[in-house]
């Protein structure tokens, strides 16, 4: 039975049962992540850990974009520049040592944001080494991540494996009768007795076995699950961890991180075959009549040992976890795709590059601004401000008069780095051939439609080269206009000879311009790779293969990002060289379709190789 399948009763128990887990031991458990919309679920929820928690700890928010002084701590500007000293500062996470930190939308963090979470989560304390401040910080600290991802957007992978608790707000509906709320006392008497909880060791057997099956590869989600589990033997007064604590871990633990549906035990009958067997031939003077047969003892049986051998607790802690199974995961596994697949990253374009005008912010080098760069002055009054006792010491030996309360020196000034993504030029060269055209040029035109749409949703431009003939010809100047650009495939047409070469250069060419025009150059190359017409004109297929093998090589020395898609019926070795020459990644058309040829063009465009 999936999470889907279970009535909302069940749902609402398991939900406020990880709420009192969590308060028990935050720390212990990583966090909690909440997946869904904001609404009266989340409220709920949300109000119980308020209530929950010890009132002396604090429950601090992490913004969105919270810089690295703010979040790690540093110096304070304000109280150096008082005291002419150097003032710490605390972070965010050292406040909030002991207690709980909450992360609003969390699928949008930012990786250094979330490197810094997971760093505090598996040390239990901030290293701090930053503006010439050097130690070891204590956060001790759980987290609670409000995950509103649509779709296959969710929270950093990295995140979500050191969070031992998932509770899929999609599941909860309106509160039903019967279920009990979160009860504050029970979870402080709890949180008491937690420390002299024990466990033995079939229990943690019982959970790296159940871990295995699910298709679990982290290693944090057997520990995690046994903390869970110490932490709910605690809530039910046990001393020592029992079967229905390790049940309960395995089902809000590893459920929702299973990756596969556990394989059916064998049958019955296929596993008692031999003793079947055994038993069906014995001695007509040894056999008892039905009475005796009643009266033996369990042991007497021939599959005795062989239930012997089982491990009941790993069966009930498979089951439990096979319980609440995600959503999706049989449709999934019978679509052939994997369960925790990479979220598309729509709507972005282009390669970061540095940039003085404007972007995100990228960090500030020591430096003075020269043309377009701009001086932060926070940061540049944060480098000097250690500095303004000795320097009013100096001031004050060599008798020189002043009037500034700072004194700020060369070596002090800090100048802003930013990132930004530069556009992409989608460079489009198609062969026009007889070959092409006889065999995939078809394809081929609805295969650039495809990439087209979404190069439009991206506002990339995009440009259309299509060869054949003895030449190369521009069909469409770089554009955003989507209509413009079918418009030029409706109109081309197949035929003639193949001068590969030509093709390739009047895309280099259109590669280097946009290069020198501050965009970023994708070449997709679709074509057999099937050259007869030399760069001269001439119908030599010698020489036309060495000049399309010699275009290929500046297209490497170039440096430009390409996509050399084989239009070929079946995969060419002269294909694959050529692409391999001119350093691109090869792909042969046969054996991908439209969508998968876009999110290529969009991989080569933010990056990849």
């Amino acid at each position: 039975m999936s999470a889907t399948d279970r009535d909302p009763a069940a749902a609402w128990a398991d939900a406020a049962l990880a709420a009192e887990l969590f308060a028990v031991d935050p720390a212990g458990l990583g966090g909690l992540c909440l997946r869904g919309w904001p609404g009266p679920a989340r409220d709920r929820i949300c109000a119980w850990l308020r209530e929950l928690l010890p009132s002396e700890a604090p429950l601090l928010r992490v913004p969105l974009h919270i810089t690295d002084d703010r979040l790690l701590g540093g110096l304070s500007l304000a109280a150096t520049l008082r005291a002419g000293r150097v003032v710490e500062e605390r972070g965010l996470l050292a406040q909030a040592h002991g207690g709980v930190l909450l992360a609003a939308m969390a699928e949008r963090l930012e990786p250094n944001v979330t490197a810094q979470l997971c760093a505090a989560l598996d040390r239990g304390a901030v290293q701090l080494e930053r503006e010439g401040l050097t130690g070891n910080i204590p956060c001790r600290v759980g987290l609670v991540a409000l995950d509103e991802g649509v779709d296959e957007e969710r929270a950093p992978a990295a995140l979500r494996d050191r969070l031992a608790l998932d509770v899929d707000l999609g599941t909860l509906a309106g509160w039903p009768e019967g279920v009990e709320p979160p009860d504050r006392s029970r979870v402080q008497q709890a949180r008491a007795r937690l420390a002299s909880v024990d466990f033995d060791e079939d229990v943690v057997t019982a959970l790296c076995t159940a871990a295995l099956a699910l298709g679990i590869d982290s290693l944090r989600a057997p520990l995690l699950s046994l903390a869970a589990a110490r932490a709910h033997a605690a809530l039910e007064g046990h001393v020592r961890v029992e079967e229905e604590d390790a049940a309960a871990a395995a089902r809000l633990v590893l459920g929702p991180r299973a990756t596969r549906v556990p394989a059916p035990p064998p049958a019955e009958d296929d596993a008692t075959q031999q003793g079947g067997d055994a038993e069906e031939e014995p001695d007509a003077e040894e056999e008892p009549d039905d009475g005796a047969r009643d009266e033996s003892p369990p042991e007497s049986e021939p599959l005795s040992d062989a239930a012997a051998e089982q491990r009941p607790l790993e069966n009930v802690v498979l089951e439990a976890a096979k319980s609440a199974l995600p959503a999706g995961l049989l449709d999934a596994l019978a679509l052939g795709r994997e369960a925790r697949s990479t979220p598309r990253r729509a709507g972005q374009a282009g390669a970061l590059r540095a940039s003085n005008e404007g972007g995100r912010p990228a960090g500030v080098v020591a430096k003075q601004p020269r043309s377009g760069e701009r001086l932060n002055v926070v940061e540049t009054l944060r480098a000097a401000a250690p500095w303004q006792l000795l320097r009013k010491r100096e001031r004050a030996e060599g008798s020189r008069p002043h009037g500034r309360r700072v004194e700020i020196r060369k070596q002090d000034f800090r100048v802003t780095r930013f990132r930004q993504r530069s556009e992409t030029r989608v460079i489009f060269a198609v062969d026009a051939s007889g070959s092409a055209a006889l065999q995939r040029l078809a394809e081929a035109k609805g295969a650039v439609e495809q990439v087209l749409a979404d190069c439009y949703v991206r506002r990339d431009h995009v440009a259309l080269v299509a060869f054949r003939g003895t030449s190369a010809a521009l069909l469409l100047s770089p554009t955003r206009s989507l209509v413009s650009v079918r418009r030029s495939l409706a109109r081309l047409a197949g035929g003639g000879t193949t001068p590969l070469a030509a093709g390739i250069d009047a895309a280099l060419a259109l590669a280097l311009d946009a290069r020198r025009r501050g965009q970023t150059p994708v070449l997709v190359m679709m074509t057999d790779g099937r050259a007869n017409i030399a760069r001269d004109g001439r119908g030599d297929r010698p020489a036309a293969e060495a000049d399309a093998l010699s275009g290929a090589r500046l297209v490497k020395a170039a440096d430009v990002r390409t996509l050399f898609l084989d239009t070929s019926p079946r995969p060419r070795p002269a294909a694959r060289l050529l692409a391999t020459e001119m350093g691109a990644r090869y792909l042969p058309l046969p054996y991908l379709d439209a969508a998968g040829i876009s999110r290529q063009v969009q991989s080569l465009a933010e990056g990849g190789r």
